[in-house]
């Protein structure tokens, strides 16, 4: 399948001259989160916005911020740690997909993860380490 990365490139472009926005963010959050068009293995995001569901892990400052994207599909191995519902969507997380980001890509809140779930996601992303 091909990717459109030229596409991509120009809207990337786009998302960082918004040097004006920094969105107030907050662990636990699950976020939509303009991922964009990456290179094999690595989540994309979806859509016309390349947007994806992401749970902040940690925040270092206003500009970044460690995430996991939720994937569509709730596999059943070390990698995915399954959540529970998400928007009425049974959903998990890829631990193996944590990764920094700018919070220019944060868009649209969409829910709060309990503080017991997302305990067991932090361990799963520590035992990976």
């Amino acid at each position: 399948m091909d990717k459109d990365f030229d596409n991509w490139n120009e809207e990337k472009k786009h998302i960082h001259g918004q040097s004006e926005y920094l969105p107030l963010y907050h662990e636990r959050e699950i976020r939509w989160c303009r991922l964009g068009v990456n290179i094999g293995f690595e989540q994309d995001g979806t859509g016309a916005e390349h947007s994806r569901p992401m749970l902040i892990m940690k925040g270092f400052s206003r500009q970044v911020c460690l995430v996991v994207p939720l994937p569509t599909s709730t596999k059943k191995n070390k990698y995915h740690v399954r959540i529970g519902d998400v928007a009425g969507k049974k959903s998990s997380v890829i631990i193996s997909q944590l990764r920094l980001i700018d919070t220019k890509r944060l868009d649209q809140h969409i829910a709060i993860l309990n503080q017991e779930m997302f305990e067991v996601v932090r361990k799963a992303g520590k035992d990976l380490l």
